[in-house]
């Protein structure tokens, strides 16, 4: 009997490809993006002595507060969005992270530029990574589809994208950066529009909400998002979905801590991957892929064994026969760990081909600058040869988002 293969030593671990960063936006850039007459209108930072706080769950703030701390506040046509150093921890010990307000001088200059971003990737064993939002457009895109002005908000989105795909990963960052685009939420038509428009660019991933109807927008089960998915098999673009893209958490109670949220988390992916399989919307693009952002997987084997039952039984509504649901994301829902030992245990169960790997820079979950290690005692723990280290540090990666657009193919 051949003794089973052991995990590599730290230093002979592939390069990770991160597949859940972030990026702080540019204070200056729809301030000389836009026409003079819409700049009082569009996003713009002041600073101010604001407060912030945490209460009954949520976070508030108070502005012009004589005993608050200097801050970065974004305006946008009527929104106010503080800037607060947990938007961005990174090197900062989690001992001493607060969340207390910030500018951005107080956070690491990696957090908002690209020659700083893509050192402390270097440093982080990180050869690429894929970058959300962070501070008021949020995880995709809510903070343009919450304005009244939607033409504004559309031409504010547009110039993000530009900025994301032309500066942010372009140059120096061409290869490592990678672009996520966000789509107009309130249109799917304008969302399909623009997710050819980024294509052709080179943007092949879209920001989506893991549940569309609790922002307000179409739900899964209307059918109308069917042209921005038509968009996404045609430029074969991923769609990308954060926890948290449905602007909820899961929660118990008004007085349960934030714990408690923390630790439920999982299941806002569990729910949307329904959503998903459901809506029948991965039977009718049997080529789409989808993934999960800070979803963690270890819970995929029971909620997909509970929806084959669901589905082979025919029971609410749905199946009866065809493809389980089980056989449908086989190869085209990814998710995604970072602290998941559990979930690495299970992947054969899960589907080895089918997790990933994130580092979650510059958030207080993130593992900078010590990825590399933390990868490595997750792997050596879960009893992972490296084959199935190369596939979740880095090869999967490749395969879900096409990466060998980029020159990354190995």
């Amino acid at each position: 009997m051949n003794e089973p293969e052991s995990t590599p030593a730290e230093e002979d671990f592939p390069l990770i490809i991160s597949v859940d960063d972030h990026v702080m936006e540019p204070k200056d850039l729809w301030q000389r993006e836009l026409p003079v007459n819409l700049r009082d209108r569009g996003p713009r930072v002041v600073q101010e002595k604001v407060r912030l706080e945490f209460s009954g769950g949520h976070y508030g703030f108070h502005r012009d507060d004589p005993d608050g701390q200097l801050c970065d506040v974004w305006l946008y046509d009527g929104s106010v969005t503080p800037t607060g150093l947990l938007h961005g921890p990174a090197g900062i010990p989690r001992e001493q992270q607060r969340n207390v307000a910030a500018t951005y001088d107080d956070f690491r200059a990696g957090t908002h530029e690209q020659a700083a971003r893509l050192d402390d990737m270097t440093t982080n064993h990180v050869e690429a990574a894929l970058n959300y939002p962070n501070i008021f457009p949020r995880f995709c895109g809510q903070g343009f589809l919450e304005r009244d002005d939607k033409d504004l908000a559309l031409l504010c989105l547009r110039i993000y994208n530009d900025w994301m795909i032309d500066e942010w990963c372009g140059g120096a960052g061409a290869g490592r950066l990678i672009p996520l685009t966000l789509v107009p939420l309130w249109d799917p038509e304008l969302a399909a529009i623009e997710a050819r428009r980024c294509a052709v660019k080179g943007s092949y991933a879209i920001a989506f909400s893991e549940n569309p109807s609790k922002l307000g927008c179409e739900s899964m089960y209307s059918g109308a998002w069917d042209v921005l998915w038509d968009a996404c098999v045609e430029t074969d673009t991923t769609v990308s979905m954060h926890i948290g893209s449905s602007s909820s958490m899961p929660a118990t109670s008004a007085d349960a801590p934030l714990a408690t949220s923390m630790s439920l988390y999982a299941q806002n992916a569990e729910g949307s991957l329904a959503d998903w399989v459901f809506s029948e919307t991965l039977t009718r693009f049997p080529t789409i892929k989808i993934a999960y952002a800070e979803s963690q997987v270890g819970w995929m084997p029971f909620q997909l064994e509970r929806m084959d039952s669901v589905f082979r039984e025919g029971r609410g509504g749905v199946g009866g026969d065809g493809p389980l649901p089980s056989e449908i994301v086989k190869g085209r829902v990814f998710g995604c760990v970072f602290d998941d030992l559990f979930g690495l245990k299970s992947r054969d169960e899960v589907g080895v081909d089918q997790i990933l790997f994130e580092t979650d820079y510059p958030h207080s979950d993130g593992t900078f600058p010590h990825s590399r290690k933390v990868a490595h005692s997750l792997c050596s723990a879960a009893g992972m040869n490296a084959d199935d280290v190369y596939k979740v540090l880095r090869g999967n990666a490749i395969e879900a988002y096409g990466l060998h657009r980029f020159g990354i193919t190995a």
